[in-house]
């Protein structure tokens, strides 16, 4: 009995020993960040002044000493003593290739507009427009092509070829609308890219002029004919590496940690990839995602798209950049380019006064097209731009929606150039997000109303979309506008415009809402808010380093507020090394 007494105590003894050795740990791989303050995105905990870190991970938020005493040994880090730690900023809505194509061009855009190499000062009429094109063109001798992108018909005045040969009759000379969907050329490009007539019998996407020659404008449909031709010009390696390391850079100086491309084999998968390989690194400071497109999938794979999204899936996980399961599709066309399709009347001014815009997937097509990847619990982004395309794309996912009821996969509105109120009621009872393009209200809030009228009071009405509960993303379409989502979320808290006036300021956003917007809702939107867009425990440690409070700072001050830089995944990547 004393035997089994003795043992029973040296059992007690040594379980004492075994827990005070626990709590005597010492956390050696924990890093414990310290900050003026860290804006947590997270109802549970808004705040905090530190936070702990292990393998990547976020594990733990209080204050210096909690943390300090919880994980002895840990490494206390105070480089962002004097700084703000906010959620890794995100843009859901990017496009890298294009990017790359755009950004190492020459640039003639309507308004100021932020590029690798600095901001370039907007021509905003027809005659200092063409002034510079002619600038350009003489700074740039030769007899090979010259492009120059940035032209916007509403805001620099109508341009055909005509105007060009003006310009020049003895090179090529392109230029690529705002919103790269259209080309404008003259007579010698024409005649280099084999538009001719015939074109316009065959294709949508090829203006005639009074003659019956083409007036210079390819667009939309005509482009796929079109991009083996021009290809070569935007495709050149050295160039895109330019433009993919300015696009980086940009990324960068904007704080943000992660991206999706929401276009995936656009411009073909096996080109894009050697472009991913040769120039994206898992050591960049931002995180790279890509979400395929229906049309580029549907062309390699056929019936085998779906699989082939899944297996991409799968072999991505542990690499980068990293497929989504997800799909991008089309309802109708681009916003710039007055080709969006709009209900009755139709465009009343612009490029495409009198007509209606263009489907890209017709109205009885679009659930057939969205089904296969709902049933394979893909998520549905869906490019929708007019008033007609909303009406057509909620129709098409309620019916699809009814005959497959998923609760994993979601759908994601994308542009959302015009929604009405009637749209935003059906979007909510579907449980549809939002994530609209952040400059179409600060662009063109006042300037579309000579090619749509008082229906400018629709565009990206985000205020009604967050009262009615549906998450609310904002995102560049970078090179469409600069990757800045602080600058996103300025513009709608003040539903300012480029020219001065307000565009519905019933629409704008509170500040907790207009920064959840590029934290949570924009990580939402891509399927990741379980493991980025807020600091609490278990997720990424994504966080940009700011040098104010966004919470505590005037809404038009946002822009200008300094980033230091990033962490991600725990790793500090400063902008100055």
């Amino acid at each position: 009995m004393g035997h089994l007494k003795s043992t029973t105590t040296l059992g007690m003894f040594g379980l004492l020993l075994a827990c005070s050795g626990q709590n005597a740990q010492v956390h050696t791989d924990v890093t414990i960040y310290t900050a003026k303050n860290i804006v947590t995105i997270d109802d549970a905990r808004p705040s905090a002044e530190a936070v702990a870190v292990k393998d990547g991970k976020i594990v733990a938020l209080g204050t210096k000493e909690t943390l300090a005493a919880e994980y002895s040994g840990a490494e206390l880090d105070t480089t962002f003593a004097d700084q703000v730690i906010v959620p890794g900023l995100i843009d859901p809505h990017i496009h890298m290739i294009l990017g790359a194509m755009m950004y190492s061009q020459h640039f003639a855009p309507p308004w100021d507009l932020q590029s690798p190499t600095g901001d370039v000062k907007g021509v905003p009429d027809r005659e200092s427009f063409l002034a510079r094109i002619t600038k350009l063109e003489k700074e740039n001798p030769g007899e090979t092509p010259i492009l120059i992108y940035g032209y916007h018909n509403l805001v620099q005045g109508d341009v055909d070829r005509h105007d060009l040969d003006a310009i020049t009759s003895d090179r090529p000379l392109i230029l690529w609308h705002y919103s790269g969907h259209d080309y404008y050329m003259n007579s010698k490009a024409l005649e280099l890219m084999g538009v001719d007539a015939s074109w316009a019998d065959e294709l949508h996407g090829v203006d005639l002029g009074e003659d019956g020659e083409p007036n210079g404008r390819v667009y939309e449909d005509a482009l796929q004919r079109l991009m083996p031709k021009i290809g070569p010009l935007l495709l050149n390696p050295i160039s895109i590496q330019k433009g993919f390391d300015g696009f980086e850079d940009m990324l960068a100086s904007n704080g943000v940690t992660t991206v999706a491309e929401m276009g995936y084999g656009i411009f073909g998968r096996a080109m894009e990839d050697g472009f991913y390989k040769a120039l994206y690194s898992e050591n960049a400071r931002t995180r790279l995602y890509l979400v395929p497109e229906h049309r580029a999938f549907a062309h390699e794979f056929g019936d085998k798209r779906v699989q082939a999204i899944q297996d991409m899936v799968a072999a991505t996980k542990d690499k980068a950049p990293h497929v989504l399961p997800q799909v991008k599709l089309f309802t109708d066309a681009a916003f710039y380019s007055q080709t969006m399709r709009l209900d009755e009347p139709g465009y009343t001014g612009g490029q495409s006064k009198g007509q209606m815009g263009l489907w890209v997937t017709k109205p009885d097509e679009l659930a057939d097209t969205m089904r296969p990847y709902w049933k394979a619990d893909l998520d549905l982004h869906v490019h929708s731009n007019g008033d007609a395309a909303q009406t057509s794309t909620l129709n098409a996912f309620s019916e699809m929606r009814d005959e497959h009821a998923s609760p994993k996969n979601r759908m994601i509105i994308e542009h959302g150039g015009l929604i009405r109120p009637d749209h935003i009621d059906k979007a909510k009872t579907l449980g549809v997000g939002v994530s609209a393009a952040s400059h179409y209200v600060h662009y063109m809030g006042e300037d579309y109303e000579a090619a749509i009228g008082e229906r400018v009071k629709y565009i990206s009405p985000l205020g009604s979309v967050k009262k009615a509960g549906m998450p609310t993303t904002l995102h560049s379409d970078a090179p469409l506008a600069p990757p800045a989502p602080l600058r996103a979320a300025s513009v709608h808290m003040l539903r300012s415009t480029r020219t001065g006036g307000v565009s519905t300021p019933s629409e704008r956003l509170d500040p907790e809402q207009a920064l959840q917007a590029i934290t949570i809702d924009a990580a939402w939107s891509l399927g990741l808010e379980e493991e980025i867009g807020s600091i609490k425990p278990g997720k990424r440690a994504d966080f940009t380093i700011l040098g104010q409070n966004p919470l505590e700072t005037n809404a038009k001050d946002w822009p200008d507020i300094p980033v230091w830089g990033v962490v991600l995944d725990g790793e500090k990547r400063p902008l100055k090394q």
